[in-house]
C-alpha cells in the first residue's frame, strides 16, 4: 500500500492511494489506522510529507560503487548524521537556497527507511518487523561547509537547512529493495542511476546497528545513503528522485 499525507484547505490527513484518488483513514498511520469510507481526488490536495519523523538519520559511504570510485574504504559500522525536524519537506514543496552563502548545494538521491514500531537494540532478524515501508529522499547538502573549518566538520548545519530534508510523495508497505533501481533527474536530465542492492548495510542491518545507538520511534526516517551522480544543483532546475514501485519525488529548486 501507498500512503500519503495530505492538506486540503485548514484540514490536514492520511490515507492510500488508490488511482487519482485517496482512501482516507483514521486513527494511528502504525498501529490503528482505519478506513472512514470518504474518497478525495488527489488532483485537489496539497502533499505533506508521508509521515512526521521525530528524527531524520542519514548515512554516509553506504555504496560500494561511490566507495570504490572515491578511494574510500568500506564502513565496518554505519556511519551517520542527523537532519534537523525543520528541514523536512514534502513533495512539490520548493527547496529555497539558504540565506548565508554556504557554496554549492547538492542533491542526493536516496532510498528511505521508515519506521513502524519501537526499536530498541533489535537483532537483524528481527529489524524487518520495525519497517513500515520507505520512500523517496532528496537528502539535500552545503556541500563545501562540511569541511570548510578544519578543525570542525559542519555535517549538521550542511544537510539541516530549511527544505534540506525532502522526502516522499508516499510511503510503500511492499517493496524490496534489493529488487529495485533509484533514479535522479535533474530539470529532466537523468544524473543518478544506480540499485539499491549495492548497499554496504542494506535496511534491516541498519535499523538493527542504530537502533542499538538510539531508540528508533514510530515515523523516525533512515536516509540510506546514495551513490554515484552527486552534482550541485542550480536554482530554477527541478529534481526528481525515482525509485521503482514508490514514485517520483520531485521538488524545485530556487
Amino acid at each position: 500500500m501507498k500512503w500519503l499525507r495530505f492538506r486540503l484547505g485548514e484540514r490536514q490527513g492520511y490515507g492510500c492511494l488508490d488511482g487519482d484518488e485517496v482512501l482516507v483513514h483514521e486513527g494511528d498511520l502504525f498501529s490503528a489506522a482505519r478506513p472512514t469510507g470518504e474518497r478525495l481526488p488527489l488532483a485537489g490536495l496539497t502533499w505533506l510529507t508521508p509521515c512526521v519523523p521525530g528524527k531524520m538519520i542519514g548515512l554516509w559511504n553506504n555504496f560500494a560503487a561511490l566507495a570504490e570510485k572515491n578511494g574510500w574504504a568500506r564502513p565496518t559500522e554505519p556511519l551517520y548524521f542527523l537532519k534537523a525536524p525543520s528541514s523536512f519537506a514534502a513533495h512539490g514543496e520548493a527547496i529555497a537556497p539558504p540565506a548565508t552563502d554556504v557554496g554549492r548545494i547538492a542533491y542526493e538521491g536516496e532510498l528511505a527507511i521508515v519506521i513502524g514500531r519501537r526499536a530498541r537494540a533489535v537483532s537483524p532478524a528481527d529489524a524487518p518487523s520495525c519497517i513500515f515501508g520507505y520512500t523517496c529522499a532528496n537528502d539535500v547538502t552545503a556541500m563545501e561547509l562540511i569541511a570548510r573549518d578544519p578543525s570542525f566538520p559542519q555535517w549538521a548545519r550542511a544537510k539541516s537547512f530549511d527544505g534540506f530534508g525532502v522526502f516522499g510523495p508516499v510511503i510503500e508497505t511492499d517493496f524490496d529493495p534489493a529488487q529495485a533501481t533509484l533514479r535522479t533527474r535533474v530539470s529532466g536530465r537523468e544524473r543518478q542511476n544506480y540499485p539499491l542492492s549495492d548497499m554496504c548495510f542494506g535496511p534491516a542491518e541498519l535499523v538493527s546497528r542504530l537502533s542499538h545507538d538510539m531508540t528508533l520511534e514510530p515515523g523516525d526516517v533512515i536516509l540510506c545513503g546514495t551513490s554515484l551522480g552527486v552534482m550541485p544543483m542550480k536554482p530554477g532546475c527541478v529534481v526528481e528522485v525515482e525509485i521503482d514501485g514508490i514514485g517520483v519525488l520531485a521538488n524545485p529548486y530556487g
